[in-house]
């Protein structure tokens, strides 16, 4: 099993450690990258256990058949990371299309 991100997925989760500080969501920025450098492993590690469901078609803006599982971080915020299933060589890869939490996505899953 290998789990790769997009490019835009890797940087967005680069500068949301800022964006997380900024807005004093954590009084450190370590403590803002140890928060996304955990959920980047947790997605690593756990993405295969997760159940996965469908993405709605507002999401189709992303990629083409794509599913989504969900990552709980807290009692606050659950994260939920987009991705399309590949097959080649006996090895499943999933690709990271897009990642958000429930504060900004929680309207188009419903």
């Amino acid at each position: 099993m290998k789990v790769l991100f997009l490019s835009e997925i890797e940087d967005y989760l680069f500068d949301l450690t800022e964006v997380l500080y900024q807005l004093e969501y954590f009084g450190f920025k370590e403590n803002a990258v140890l928060y996304i450098t955990e959920l980047i492993q947790d997605i690593t590690l756990n993405l295969h256990h997760k159940q996965k469901r469908s993405a709605p078609h507002y999401f189709s803006r992303y990629g083409k058949g794509m599913s989504y599982a969900v990552f709980k971080k807290n009692k606050n915020t659950q994260w939920y990371v987009f991705f399309n299933t590949y097959h080649k060589n006996g090895e499943t890869i999933y690709l990271i299309r897009f990642v958000g939490n429930n504060h900004s996505l929680a309207q188009y899953l419903m």
